[in-house]
């Protein structure tokens, strides 16, 4: 029989996790939205992921929840779903009409009808040169500038060394600096 002590403990113990861990959903669905192929199946993985956080909340001893978060549904969408073989980890390709959502990378004030049509084009060209990535140069990419993790935290996420996170980034920048370079007309 449960007492009614015991259920407010974990009325608690819910409270605390939604406090934590719900400000950082819409981090969790765009990881997964990076993640996977289909919008569906990526709020069913983000949706995973927190039943599975939740489940295992008591075993966090993190400072920060999101990168915890982010570990879990990295392993919900490599395991869980390439498992069952009807999703494939997908290569990151942006809808064009998402585009315009994208944030530029030079954060520039837009003056004239002209350079917004620009900066689009080449926030494009930018979101496909970093599909062309290696998968593990496209992951921490988005970690570290979309997601905005630190080091350590991409380090917790992805379960590699601190350094090799630090290559992988710099190689990553050099790749996207060097493409972009070739592709600037002129080049």
């Amino acid at each position: 029989m449960v007492s009614n002590k015991t259920i407010a403990q974990e009325s608690v113990r819910e409270q605390r996790f939604l406090d934590d861990a719900l400000p950082h959903l819409d981090a969790v669905n765009a990881y997964a939205r990076h993640l996977l192929r289909a919008p569906a199946d990526a709020k069913d993985a983000a949706q995973e992921c927190y039943l599975r956080a939740l489940r295992e909340f008591d075993t966090f001893r993190g400072e920060e929840i999101k990168p915890w978060l982010l570990a879990i549904l990295r392993n919900v969408c490599r395991v869980e779903f390439k498992r069952r073989s009807r999703i494939i980890l997908h290569d990151f390709n942006a809808d064009a009409d998402n585009i315009e959502g994208a944030i530029s990378i030079w954060q520039q004030v837009q003056e004239s009808l002209e350079s917004e049509l620009e900066r689009k084009l080449d926030a494009r060209r930018l979101l496909e040169l970093v599909a062309a990535l290696p998968a593990a140069f496209r992951e921490v990419i988005l970690l570290r500038e979309v997601e905005d993790l630190s080091y350590r935290q991409i380090a917790d996420v992805l379960d590699v060394p601190v350094g090799t996170v630090m290559s992988r980034l710099a190689r990553a920048r050099a790749t996207l600096r060097s493409t972009w370079v070739k592709a600037l007309p002129g080049a």
